[in-house]
């Protein structure tokens, strides 16, 4: 059972704010983590542009964008459980977005799952 003191929680964390922090200022000392997430950001961010086109990447409010980096990330290029990355997505959203945060990371992430989204259309 995940709890607030789980390393791995812990390390999402970090990334979100990492990834967040990096829409502002290049973050030199980011963790490994964070560099795989930016090193395949175009990708990544194409995925979640075809998979929520009602709302252009440049719109999107930065926090729902870093976590939906981390959430595609780990479902496209990790082996992590699929039921683990939304939930810890939407976790993240609850703890750092606003009220329609979880839903909508939720829906994206959903949408890319159910291969609605295809990389080889990016």
């Amino acid at each position: 059972m995940k709890t607030a003191k789980d390393p791995r929680h812990i390390k999402r964390i970090k990334t979100v704010k990492e990834l967040f922090a990096q829409g502002f200022t290049n973050q030199e000392n980011a963790s490994e983590l964070t560099k795989l997430i930016l090193k395949n950001v175009k990708t990544i961010d194409e995925m979640i542009s075809k998979a929520a086109p009602q709302r252009p990447i440049d719109k999107l409010n930065r926090i729902d964008l870093a976590i939906l980096r981390l959430g595609v990330y780990e479902l496209k290029f990790t082996s992590t459980p699929t039921k683990v990355v939304i939930d810890e997505a939407v976790e993240l959203g609850k703890l750092f977005g606003s009220e329609s945060t979880p839903s909508f990371v939720n829906g994206v992430l959903g949408a890319i799952l159910e291969g609605k989204v295809h990389e080889e259309n990016i």
